[in-house]
């Protein structure tokens, strides 16, 4: 009888696991559609008040410097953004005379690899979790301007009743020199 509770509680603990990462998943897909959407109130909905958006730079080092190649918290970055500031770029490219989105771009966001970063199968409300996930955004502009990137990041969520928000963003490109010609888009 023994050996049988201790299975039923290994079962249960691995579907409120899977419960977890199946709302985590659906959270990062619908953040992903969002944007693809345009609808840019909806997805500034998703984050905190206390949000930092933060997207360092990469550099490229030898072999020996290699865990140095991201830009430090304080250093110089692509985005160091607070809901103040998200809100204010995401007005701006509402207004419809924005010189890098007249036309507008057309945007396809992929969210892969999300993993949960902590040991965690239930979050209370309040409760947060750092998940890791991999993207790769795709942009067309006009006839010939089609920038891709890709990167990694880390995101902290926190249970917002049967949802998520987005309390910290890290974001991490695999391109240390950009090569799209704006960052109108949001990652």
């Amino acid at each position: 009888m023994n050996a049988l509770r201790q299975l039923r509680r290994i079962s249960d603990e691995r579907l409120a696991y899977l419960d977890l990462m199946r709302g985590i998943e659906d959270f990062l897909n619908m953040e992903a559609d969002l944007l693809d959407a345009r609808n840019f109130d909806e997805w500034l909905a998703l984050f905190t008040d206390d949000v930092r958006y933060w997207m360092p730079m990469r550099k490229n080092l030898s072999y020996a410097s290699r865990n140095k190649d991201i830009t430090a918290p304080g250093d110089v970055a692509w985005f160091d953004d607070d809901k103040s500031t998200l809100t204010k770029r995401v007005q701006q490219i509402q207004t419809g005379v924005h010189w890098a989105e007249e036309p507008l771009s057309r945007v396809s966001h992929l969210v892969s690899n999300i993993r949960l970063q902590d040991p965690v199968v239930h979050l209370e409300e309040g409760e947060e979790v750092r998940v890791s996930c991999h993207f790769l955004v795709h942009r067309n502009r006009l006839e010939r301007e089609t920038d891709f990137i890709a990167g990694r990041r880390e995101d902290h969520l926190r249970r917002s009743g049967d949802s998520y928000t987005i309390c910290r963003r890290n974001i991490i490109i695999d391109q240390s020199v950009l090569l799209a010609k704006n960052l109108t888009f949001f990652l």
